[in-house]
């Protein structure tokens, strides 16, 4: 069931529904800049609420940690009680959580409202990029207004680290989560009458199938979050049960008649070629800009605010990328324009591979051309993984792409910052007469040399900063390889023009649609309507 989109008689988007995504762009790029702002906050923070070093890393990671839990549920959730509703309560919660947030009085209590926050952001998460589904059944609308909603996330999270940094110079660190109070209100006022309400008539949600999946997800991002700080065996534990766990949630899918998530979707070479190819590319980013915004403080010296202004310039990059895409996949193949991307995002990776100390030009240009990649392979690729996905598994195929895409941030900063760390302390060695507490701080990593620095004898924070530097090359170089191949998918499997119109592959022979299929690969009027 859906209501009226604002849709022209030539089935084209009207200006209700371009004003609809406007009003989308604005949750979503509320998600984003949450990721990334409390990064500049913290210090502040811990002023206040003087939280242990535990409760200080879950204050940084209930956040995501909930979202990439709740993802899949909550996209199928919304698809059988209606995405516009499922928007609006998660908004509502979502704004009056943040208020909880900003005057937490206590650091266990931040830590629940930042827990909530996730859940309630795993809601808006999938009922957006669904929503965009439904307003738009011109393939070609749809695949622009994709790129906008990818990159006003991304803007999000590019913007989180110079709001933050404002935001406490001028108040205090809680006006960071109250920028979420008048999105919220914007929101809840506009829904109703520029957003269409749409659902699957299916069957109920099947309560084990959640709790499995739930069982499988939180445990395994777990893992990858506190491999971050050395692979143990709580890690391998935690990754162990998710596997277990998220097998036997497989078994389930397969035997329901209404799944939770449809894992024959999988099924799909181009499906799961674009997913693997987001995982890829998100995990290059994620752990890259990691290290350039580490980069740029640690080793070059600039102040935070000054920091995020310089990375300016990739945002911008992948403004062009998210938007310019869509456009040019008017005339060329997807799996060509994605190909090519990761081929400057490669370029980009050789710049970071071989920086040195003093080569900031180069980083940021080098990370501006891996955010120009991640920008064409999110707009393009999320629009093939929703687009293969049935009309009733809308939101279930945004809450997955979702969900790769927060896993792939997750382990980004996870393999590529171990790594880094790894190399820094094994190229690292301790000046003669170093003091022991300091000596500790400075074998720890970069940022506990720099804290320490008075303590240092001349020339040693220096070397510190140079064995980062190597950390981050070799860094790039692995992430660089991984890149190449994913390109080399992109060519093999999203090569032709059905895949962006989320069609299925003629060619493909695990697609049970097959050739006949083939007629309904320029238009996707189906598309999101339950």
């Amino acid at each position: 069931m859906t209501e009226t989109t604002g849709m022209t008689r030539s089935g084209r988007a009207g200006r209700r529904a371009w004003g609809g995504l406007a009003l989308l762009a604005l949750p979503t790029m509320l998600l984003g800049l949450d990721v990334t702002a409390l990064y500049l906050v913290v210090p502040n923070l811990a002023e206040d609420l003087e939280p242990s070093a535990t409760e200080t890393l879950w204050i940084m990671d209930a956040y995501g940690f909930f979202i990439a839990g709740f993802l899949i549920t909550m996209g199928t959730l919304g698809d059988r009680i209606g995405r516009r509703r499922l928007l609006m309560v998660g908004t509502a919660a979502f704004g009056a959580v943040s208020v909880l947030a900003a005057f937490a009085p206590s650091a266990g209590w931040l830590i629940v409202a930042r827990a909530l926050l996730g859940v309630a952001g795993a809601t808006l998460m999938p009922s957006t990029l669904s929503l965009i589904g439904d307003l738009f059944a011109d393939a070609r609308q749809r695949a622009l207004a994709i790129g906008v909603w990818a990159t006003m996330f991304a803007l999000g999270m590019a913007a989180g680290p110079v709001v933050g940094g404002v935001l406490v110079g001028e108040l205090w660190w809680g006006a960071v989560f109250l920028v979420a109070v008048p999105v919220a209100v914007a929101v809840l006022a506009a829904a109703p009458a520029l957003l269409p309400e749409s659902r699957t008539r299916a069957g109920r949600l099947d309560p084990p199938s959640v709790a499995l999946s739930l069982a499988g997800m939180l445990p395994i991002v777990y893992a990858i979050k506190h491999a971050a700080d050395g692979i143990d065996a709580v890690a391998v534990a935690a990754a162990l049960l998710g596997a277990a766990a998220t097998a036997v949630f497989v078994r389930r899918q397969l035997r329901l008649p209404e799944p939770l998530l449809d894992v024959r979707l999988f099924a799909s070479r181009t499906f799961s070629a674009a997913l693997a190819v987001l995982l890829v590319g998100l995990v290059g980013f994620g752990g890259t800009m990691y290290l350039v915004t580490q980069y740029l403080q640690l080793v070059d010296g600039l102040s935070a605010a000054t920091a995020g202004l310089w990375m300016g310039p990739p945002a911008l990059a992948m403004l062009a990328g998210a938007i310019g895409a869509p456009l040019l996949a008017r005339r060329l193949p997807p799996g060509v324009l994605m190909s090519a991307s990761l081929g400057l995002s490669l370029a980009g990776y050789v710049l970071l591979g071989t920086a040195g100390t003093g080569a900031r030009t180069s980083v940021v240009a080098g990370f501006a051309f891996v955010y120009f990649g991640l920008g064409v392979i999110a707009a393009l690729g999320t629009d093939i993984v929703v687009g293969a996905a049935p009309a009733g598994k809308a939101g279930s195929a945004a809450a997955l792409s979702e969900t790769v895409q927060e896993l792939g941030i997750a382990a980004g900063v996870a393999l590529l910052g171990s790594l880094t760390t790894t190399i820094y302390r094994t190229t690292l060695g301790t000046p003669p007469g170093m003091e022991p507490s300091a000596a500790e701080s400075y074998g720890d990593g970069l940022s506990g040399a720099v804290a320490v620095a008075d303590r240092l004898p001349d020339g040693a924070l220096d070397q510190a900063r140079a064995a980062f530097t190597g950390g981050l090359n070799v860094s790039a170089a692995v992430a660089g390889t991984a890149v190449a191949a994913a390109a080399l998918v992109c060519l093999l499997h999203l090569r032709g023009p059905r895949a962006l119109a989320g069609a299925p592959d003629p060619a493909d022979p695990a697609d049970p649609a097959g050739p006949a299929a083939a007629d309904g690969a320029d238009s996707l009027t189906s598309h999101g309507r339950g």
